[in-house]
């Protein structure tokens, strides 16, 4: 039972709900505590927080003009957000709107080409360069090569790297891939990393986003467009019943 006490400090109780609580409040965080030693953990930290509270009742802290000050600060700061709140509360986002925003920004929702390459990566130009020899000789394939030569975890895979988009790998080596053609081999390119052997081994056509796989995606990003719009309108609107004078 969540009103199960599961302990008593002086006249204070944390209570299978107040774990339960502070658990949620931790949001992705909290899965680590969800167990029975993250929930002990949990269960100390409140009663502290309870013993704490009780010695500051009973010293009388509510009083001290520094606890008054942070208690206005504090007051001030959750009035602001619950007005922030107020003001962009009406703003909505329907399934109609995202659509039309969807089929009126094709652009937007293309996809991108993407391929799929392997490389082998050596230190030593000269050694890249005899590696490449190898394989146009038909000595030994790119894949064994790879196993046999390459510094790269992905060596383990005969040096294939999946399937990856523009901009994800390094300048050098990104270009080299989007310039060539599928089964192509190419190297030896230099980058930061050393010097590799580039196969291409697919070239993968955009896809266009489907709208009912991004429309969640679309309609939170529109909500927070429509958002920053009732909030500025409500400055807007506040700067004239308040005028504003900046010293800068």
């Amino acid at each position: 039972m969540e009103n199960k006490i599961l302990a008593t400090i002086g006249t204070q109780t944390v209570t299978e709900a107040d774990v339960n609580a502070m658990i949620a409040s931790l949001a992705q965080r909290g899965k680590n505590y969800n167990t029975p030693e993250g929930r002990a953990i949990v269960l100390d930290q409140l009663i502290n927080q309870k013993l704490l509270l009780m010695d500051a009742v009973r010293n009388l802290y509510e009083r001290e003009p520094e606890f008054k000050a942070e208690l206005a600060r504090v007051k001030e700061e959750l009035l602001v957000n619950y007005a922030v709140n107020k003001a962009v509360s009406s703003a909505r986002v329907t399934d109609e709107e995202a659509k039309k925003f969807f089929d009126e920004n094709p652009e937007q929702f293309a996809g991108q080409k993407t391929v799929n390459a392997s490389h082998i990566l050596v230190a030593d130009e000269a050694q890249a360069n005899d590696i490449l020899a190898k394989i146009n000789a038909g000595e030994i394939s790119f894949e064994d090569a790879a196993k046999q030569y390459s510094s790269c975890p992905s060596s383990a895979e005969g040096g294939c790297l999946g399937d990856f988009g523009a901009g994800q790998m390094v300048p050098e080596f990104d270009q080299a891939c989007f310039e060539m053609a599928e089964g192509e081999l190419r190297g030896p390119i230099k980058t930061q990393f050393g010097f590799h052997l580039i196969k291409l081994n697919k070239i993968n056509d955009a896809q266009p986003a489907a709208f009912e796989e991004i429309k969640e995606q679309l309609k939170q990003s529109l909500l927070g467009e429509k958002q920053q719009q009732a909030y500025q309108s409500k400055i807007n609107q506040l700067k004239i019943l308040y005028p504003v004078d900046k010293a800068l």
